[in-house]
Formats: structure tokens, C-alpha cells, sequence
């Protein structure tokens, strides 16, 4: 049985979440899965894999404490350099000590070895990022380079229209990309409405507490009946007051019925929710992209222009305003490709000797 190990990002939970399909996929088709992460990540695969071995890479401790790219990430780098190289050594280890035959990297840049065959899973192939001081284009071209280095990069979208990524996956070709369709762990699923607005936070702090602060301050005002899915995978809290409920995480199985039990959806538009979102048919969404992330900030204009979903600022979000108008939204509706993810492990599976 050949062991792979599966790495994703701890920057919100869509890194964590949208493995779920590939680790799914690995072990149906025969594959041994090893998880490894850090922070809520970590937490979020304990309790949706306990039958599977976990382990604890280094952590990065991004924080986004403005609304600046730039101002956010550089006095970080670092920092966050010194995180690669900590995660590049213990690769090195896990990969030694528990005979690991082949690594998948959700856009953990540290997770590469020459040792074994490795994949990078990423939409971001071509980097939003603002110019400062050239930095913008030092950044991009790094990203460019770091992706290179393994055998393939795998990219959850599809290769042409219509697709979720827009030029964050297409236009400039990489040499060693292929296109595995969007991953998503929700489904479609007839449910009895239940909630008027789900609310699904994640991201990394400061600016995921934030966002709860400003949900919760209109909310208690308003009539309708709210879910707040915190997002908080180290925490098991659950309340109810007048007509707000809050819970700080759910299940995949727990939170898919629940946005499908849901009118309308309030989130962020990070790459994986929108993945979810499509899979799951919904039409009603206000997306609120985490300040700073240009990604976030590009996806959310992208989809609003379109009408295919509303779009507020965090700093400027007014909840009776976009419940007018969320009703003009066409919704999305792309399927993931199986198929294509399938024949990309079987793939990479014979790669490993």
C-alpha cells in the first residue's frame, strides 16, 4: 500500500477542506493517507479523519491585522521564510521515519522534497498582489518558481470556461499545471428551511473576529433567524440568544445541511467556499472578502460584476442593505470533475515505485 502524505495550509480552513476530496479519492483508490497540518487546520482534520494518522507541521502565525496587503505580509516574511525551512526539515523527518512514498502540498511552500514525488495544489498560479517597491513582481515571479519545483501543480478549477479562478489560474501557462476541476466537499441536498442567514466565517485573525463583531451587531437587530458558524475548530461552544445562534464549528456533514437549510448565505470568498458554493447550487449569497486578500478581494468583484452573487465590504458591510438586494443574484452552478481528479492520483500513484 503506497503512503502519501497530505499537507494543507492553515490559513482559514478552505486549504484543510477542500484536501477532503483528494484525501477521499487517495483512499479509494488504495492509497495509505498520512494528514499534516498546524492550528485550526489541524484540529479541523482530527475530527473529520480520527481513523487517520495526523501530524504537526510548523506553523506560520500569518496575521492581517489591515486592510493592506502589502503592509500585512512584508514586516511578516521573516517570519514566515523561517517557517519554510522549519516545514522543508520535518518533511525531511516524516518523510524518513514513517517511509512516506509521496507528498501532496495544499500551498505549503516547505512541503517539497526531491526525495519523493510531491504535488502543489493551488488556484493562485498567477499572484494578485499590490507593487510595492517592486516587491509585487518579486512576489509573483517567486510563487512562479517555487510551484515549478515540483512534479506537477494541480489546480482545483477547470481549464476553460466557464471556471471559478479566473486569472488567478489561466492565462499565463505553467509548464507542469494540470487541471483537476474544482473540489468541493458539499453536495445538493433537499432540506427544510430552517434558518433565514447562515453566516460561515473563517480566515486568519484578527479580521476573522472582526467580521463575527459586525454580523452580530446588526443581527441582534433584525428580525430574521441567524446561524454564525464561528469557524473555531479548538472550541466547542454552542449558543442561542433571541434570534441568533452561534456554534463554533460544524461537521462537513453538519455544516453542508446547514447552509442547504438556509435561505441565504453570508461568507467570505475564499477559493474554497466558492468551490462549495457551486457544488451546492446556491443562489442567495453575500460574499464579505477578508480585507488585505487581494484573491479574496478580486474573487468577490468578479462574481458581483456578474451578478452571480453580492458583494460587501467588511468595513462598510450593512446587512438590511444587501438582504434588498441579494434577490438579483443568478447564483453558480459548475460541477466537480470527478473524472479528472481521479485520473490525476491514479497518475500520481504510478509514479511511486
Amino acid at each position: 500500500m503506497k503512503k502519501i502524505l497530505v499537507a494543507p495550509l492553515n490559513w482559514g480552513l478552505g486549504h484543510a477542506t477542500r484536501c477532503m476530496p483528494i484525501v477521499d479519492e487517495l483512499r479509494r483508490q488504495g492509497a495509505e493517507v498520512w494528514l499534516a497540518s498546524d492550528g485550526r487546520a489541524y484540529r479541523l482534520l482530527e475530527k473529520e479523519y480520527p481513523d487517520l494518522p495526523l501530524l504537526e507541521l510548523p506553523a506560520y502565525n500569518i496575521r492581517y491585522g489591515s486592510g493592506n496587503m502589502a503592509w500585512n505580509i512584508a514586516p511578516q516574511m521573516p517570519k514566515i521564510l523561517w517557517a519554510m525551512e522549519r516545514e522543508r526539515r520535518a518533511l525531511r523527518q516524516i518523510i524518513q521515519t514513517h517511509d512516506i512514498q509521496g507528498v501532496i502540498s495544499d500551498n505549503r511552500f516547505g512541503c517539497y522534497s526531491t526525495q519523493v514525488p510531491c504535488v502543489f495544489l493551488t488556484h493562485q498560479i498567477n499572484l494578485i498582489v499590490p507593487t510595492l517597491m517592486g516587491l509585487g513582481t518579486f512576489a509573483k515571479w517567486n510563487n512562479r518558481r517555487l510551484i515549478s519545483r515540483y512534479q506537477e501543480c494541480w489546480i482545483p478549477d477547470a481549464a476553460g470556461e466557464p471556471n471559478l479562478s479566473g486569472s488567478l489560474s489561466h492565462g499565463q501557462p505553467l509548464a507542469n499545471a494540470r487541471y483537476i476541476g474544482p473540489l468541493s466537499r458539499m453536495q445538493k441536498m433537499d432540506t427544510k428551511k430552517h434558518y433565514d442567514i447562515i453566516a460561515v466565517l473563517s480566515g486568519p485573525e484578527p479580521q476573522r473576529s472582526y467580521f463575527e463583531e459586525a454580523i452580530l451587531r446588526q443581527a441582534e437587530k433584525m428580525p430574521h433567524r441567524f446561524l454564525i458558524v464561528k469557524g473555531k475548530t479548538d472550541s466547542e461552544e454552542r449558543t442561542k440568544s433571541g434570534n441568533i445562534e452561534t456554534v463554533a464549528y460544524m461537521t462537513k456533514n453538519e455544516l453542508n445541511e446547514a447552509i442547504m437549510a438556509s435561505d441565504i448565505v453570508l461568507t467570505r470568498s475564499g477559493y474554497s467556499t466558492l468551490m462549495d458554493l457551486a457544488a451546492m447550487g446556491k443562489q442567495r449569497v453575500i460574499l464579505v472578502p477578508t480585507p488585505g486578500q487581494t484573491e479574496q478581494e478580486y474573487l468577490a468583484d468578479i462574481f458581483h460584476t456578474k451578478k452571480i452573487f453580492l458583494c460587501e465590504k467588511q468595513n462598510t458591510l450593512n446587512l438590511e442593505r444587501a438582504l434588498r438586494q441579494v434577490d438579483t443574484c443568478i447564483g453558480l452552478n459548475i460541477k466537480a470533475d470527478n473524472k479528472a481528479l481521479q485520473r490525476a492520483i491514479s497518475s500520481f500513484l504510478e509514479q511511486i515505485a
